[in-house]
């Protein structure tokens, strides 16, 4: 099997965000989602990263804050495309309003793909609303680059910079559209 676009972004995100402190990673696995799920698995291989597997998006949500609330760090959560998203809006709001920093990777379809009345698809770019500290709808895997992407999450969920009050702590939603093949070689790089 080759490496597809999706899997190297999703290894590189994943490792951006274990390089800037994320230790634990909430997955609600999906279709979509699968590089960012193949990319975690290799990383909780390699000890980088501990992975939590929860099946229904709110509870992954909830999952996330729990951590996130006893540690004090970041915590990701992944979920697919669609209305998987939508789920995770309780536990965004708890986390907005208790200042606690939560990443939001929610896979989604190419640009392309969005507004052609697919089953279980919505428009997810802006889905949180007010309720996270920074939103980023990223670019497709081999149109262009977003360096740094996990840096600025993290500062962002942290309070150090995006929108909302500065030094609060808080959401942040990474909108990661990805096109087929959806997955191929998982080549993580574990600090």
């Amino acid at each position: 099997m080759t490496a597809s676009p999706a899997a190297d972004a999703a290894a590189a995100l994943l490792s951006d965000l274990v390089a800037h402190g994320v230790r634990d990673l909430v997955l609600a696995p999906g279709s979509r989602s699968q590089a960012l799920a193949l990319a975690a698995t290799a990383l909780h291989r390699a000890g980088a990263l501990r992975l939590h597997v929860r099946i229904d998006e709110r509870v992954a949500g909830f999952t996330a804050l729990g951590i996130a609330r006893e540690s004090g760090a970041p915590v990701a959560v992944v979920c697919t495309s669609g209305t998987a998203a939508g789920n995770l809006l309780p536990a965004v709001m708890e986390a907005f309003h208790a200042g606690i920093p939560l990443l939001l990777l929610t896979a989604d379809r190419p640009p392309e793909l969005r507004g052609i009345a697919a089953n279980q698809a919505t428009i997810q770019p802006g889905i949180f609303g007010p309720f996270v500290r920074w939103a980023h709808d990223a670019p497709v895997p081999g149109d262009g680059t977003d360096t740094g992407l996990g840096r600025r999450a993290i500062d962002a969920a942290l309070g150090l910079s995006g929108t909302g009050l500065p030094g609060v702590a808080g959401p942040v939603q990474l909108n990661l559209p990805y096109r087929e093949p959806l997955s191929g070689e998982v080549a993580v790089q574990a600090e």
